[in-house]
């Protein structure tokens, strides 16, 4: 029969020892414990547990746990009610990043009333998302994700269970894989020729060109033409993408205190703008469109700012296509440097900084410390990109770092996580860099590039907005140059 021990003022011992002696005649000991008589220490069978928890004194694991002090991750001093709110700044991934220098690599923060888990090392990532995987594979019902994913209903927001086993299982196999991504690759050589096309017009005048919305306008082509089977290009879509990503990037009252922050965000008018981007932008198009899009924005960003990357890259692609005329899909194999430049630029800047949060689904412990069930765990990708111990001059933009380097961005090497790892890893790695490389392949394949205005490289403003995905904050533009192919 299952027993435990249970501590108890002697008056309460007494009385279970009086009243709860099991009709079978099973002996019940109680002895007094070293500490004398302030308390009793008792062996009680499976009646007295039932009794117990009728009377709410708790089971065994509840028992267990509140006689001794759990061990939990160092905590920056909080202050009433609001915890470690007022630590977080604009831009969370440095702020996260800063407390993490001072407290360690795994902390535990009072976000409002929700106890928030941030991991900023690789040792500690590869705990979370591949070694107890399963322990912290959930997701948070936070309130932006839920309407716009229709009570989540994707597989990014929604929480671990069968659904949600089932919807990946379904999206792999017949979104994913490496036969149906390569089954639509027409379709990324048509529309990024087509864009090639309309920087080309803008190249007779030598003017200026805003990549970010031709990159953002190329990603949604893309899409959806994919998934709906024609183009689809409204008028106002940038500013839908743009401010969907604002919203979800912005915590709401709610995802803090949950039972009275609702009311906050109605008054604030939230709730009334996730309405309205509901009803003018789909999940599935700024989840794909965004991160693709913001990915070429910072790598040509870095190129124009690192001229050194940016001959190297372009004389790769020049020698190993010759006089074609664009990059197909079937090129991009052979484009090693090129590969190096996107890797550089996953980890410098990777798409999702912190990460969509994940939530625990049962007690475990990390390094030695007590994780709870309901805990909130961020992982700073961004800082770990960042961070020395894994990467010489983790500043410089330096593509050279991963010649001859195993490290990959697939999931296997936790110091270079631009898509998650495990199962809550991103299942369209595969889409997005397809559409990544034949982007940035014909862009240095067809231009090269000059600053407008006689600007310099140093004055490139390389600051990030605030997002669910990190955009570079003044969009950037660049005047393109055909390149003369005959002069080869």
């Amino acid at each position: 029969m299952d027993q435990f021990a249970l501590s108890l003022d002697p008056i309460t011992a007494k009385s279970f020892h009086d009243k709860t002696l099991p009709s079978n005649g099973a002996k019940v000991e109680h002895f007094c414990s070293m500490c004398g008589p302030k308390f009793c220490s008792m062996k009680i069978t499976e009646d007295v547990r039932k009794y117990a928890e009728e009377h709410g004194y708790g089971g065994a694991e509840e028992a267990a746990q509140q006689s001794k002090q759990p061990n939990l991750p160092p905590s920056p001093p909080r202050l009433p009610f609001i915890g470690n709110l007022h630590q977080l700044g604009a831009l969370r991934h440095h702020s996260l990043w800063a407390l993490s220098k001072e407290y360690g690599p795994i902390m535990l923060l009072k976000l409002g009333s929700i106890p928030t888990l941030v991991v900023s090392s690789a040792e500690h990532a590869k705990e979370v998302m591949k070694t107890q995987d399963l322990d912290f594979c959930s997701r948070p019902p936070l309130v932006c994700p839920k309407r716009l994913s229709y009570g989540f209903l994707d597989i990014a927001f929604s929480p671990y269970n069968e659904y949600w086993r089932e919807m990946r299982k379904i999206c792999i196999l017949e979104l994913f894989s490496v036969k149906r991504v390569q089954s639509f690759g027409f379709v990324r050589e048509e529309e990024v020729a087509n864009m090639i096309k309309s920087i080309s017009e803008s190249s007779v005048s030598s003017s200026p060109v805003n990549l970010t919305s031709k990159f953002l306008s190329l990603t949604n082509q893309i899409i959806s033409r994919i998934v709906c089977g024609k183009s689809y290009q409204g008028n106002n879509f940038e500013e839908y993408v743009f401010e969907a990503l604002a919203v979800l990037g912005t915590p709401t009252a709610a995802d803090y205190f949950p039972h009275f922050g609702w009311i906050v965000d109605k008054f604030t008018g939230l709730n009334k703008r996730l309405e309205n981007i509901f009803h003018d932008l789909d999940n599935i198009f700024f989840a794909g469109v965004d991160s693709s899009a913001i990915s070429i924005v910072w790598a040509m960003s870095e190129l124009v700012r690192n001229q050194d990357a940016m001959r190297k890259a372009q004389e790769e692609i020049r020698l190993c296509i010759g006089n074609k005329g664009n990059v197909e899909e079937s090129d991009l194999d052979q484009l090693n440097y090129l590969k190096m430049v996107l890797k550089e630029t996953l980890r410098l800047h990777p798409p999702g900084v912190l990460g969509i949060p994940r939530e625990t689904i049962r007690h475990c412990k990390l390094n030695g410390y007590d994780i709870y069930p309901k805990t909130r765990v961020v992982v700073n990708i961004w800082a770990i990109g960042r961070n020395p111990e894994y990467w010489d001059n983790p500043e410089e933009f330096l593509p050279e770092r991963f010649l001859n380097s195993c490290v990959d961005y697939k999931g296997q090497h936790f110091e270079l996580l631009p898509f998650g790892a495990g199962r809550r890893g991103c299942p369209a790695i595969t889409t997005g860099i397809a559409n990544l490389m034949l982007t940035l392949a014909n862009l240095l394949y067809c231009f090269n590039w000059e600053l407008p205005n006689g600007m310099k490289r140093e004055d490139i403003n390389m600051d990030e907005s605030v997002g669910q995905t990190v955009h570079k904050k003044v969009p950037l533009h660049l005047i393109p140059i055909k390149y003369n192919f005959s002069m080869t």
